[in-house]
């Protein structure tokens, strides 16, 4: 597609191990999942052309080079912790120096790029503490900051996302239909000063910042600090009319698109 915006998505997997019992005996099973289908459903045959690595992938494939970096226009990062992009093999394994990669994406940030991070588990501070993007290199482009905790605001019960008095206009915000549907949680973050805050949780929830939009040096940066897919953005929210939409005004906007 003739103008397409290319999109570098970071995480959205994990496998999981079960021993399951059955009487005297026992046996083991390995699952890996997958979790941004739905968003890189939502963008094909969008204006945005998605190369999605996943969580483990990224930890090796990741770019180590500006140049690689500024093939895209828009970088997502979603339920990956830092360590991810810092404990290269050949750091971990071999104890070999590396490029900061955290480093490399606050620059190309710095220089124009498009940084999105999305909420989860390891994005953010995340759960127990160990997504570990407070006061990295990350942190800084982003227009909020992390708590130093665990920072998952959990709503069983589900909330409806408010769009915050005078937004509305935003371009992130064009477009979309009606009521939202519920989400089920979030992450907790602080906005910077003069970042904006597009919607909210609602009071009863803690009024905490659910889209922010800001700037760094010469780009662009917004977080969306829920999940893209279950279980914190259940099913009826990833079917809602909105959804697709909602991701394509945060990446143009990120990206400056036209």
């Amino acid at each position: 597609m003739a103008g397409q915006k290319n999109v570098l998505l970071l995480g959205e997997s994990w496998v999981s191990a079960a021993t399951h019992y059955k009487g005297f005996d026992q046996f083991g099973s390995v699952t890996f999942h997958t979790g941004a289908d739905p968003f890189v459903a939502a963008l094909k045959d969008s204006p945005f052309n998605v190369t999605w690595l996943t969580a483990h992938a990224a930890v090796s494939e990741m770019p180590f080079t500006a140049e690689e970096l500024d093939r895209y226009d828009a970088i997502v990062l979603s339920d990956i912790g830092a360590n991810s992009l810092l404990l290269h093999p050949d750091v971990w394994l071999l104890g070999k120096p590396v490029p900061n990669r955290l480093k490399l994406i606050r620059e190309w940030t710095r220089r124009g790029g498009g940084l999105v991070m999305m909420g989860g588990y390891l994005t953010f501070q995340g759960i127990d503490g160990r997504g570990r993007w407070a006061r990295t290199p990350v942190e800084e482009a982003m227009p909020v900051t992390c708590l130093p905790y665990d920072d998952r605001i959990e709503v069983p019960e589900g909330f409806r996302a408010e769009v915050v008095a005078g937004a509305e206009s935003h371009p992130v915000l064009a477009g979309l239909p009606g009521e939202w549907p519920l989400l089920l949680g979030a992450n907790e973050v602080v906005p910077r000063p003069g970042a904006e805050v597009l919607a909210r949780l609602p009071a009863e929830d803690g009024g905490h910042p659910l889209i922010v939009a800001g700037t760094f040096g010469q780009g662009r940066s917004a977080v969306w600090t829920s999940d893209i897919g279950p279980h914190w953005c259940p099913t009826p929210f990833v079917e809602w009319a909105g959804y697709a939409t909602l991701w394509k005004n945060l990446l143009g906007w990120v990206t400056k698109a036209d």
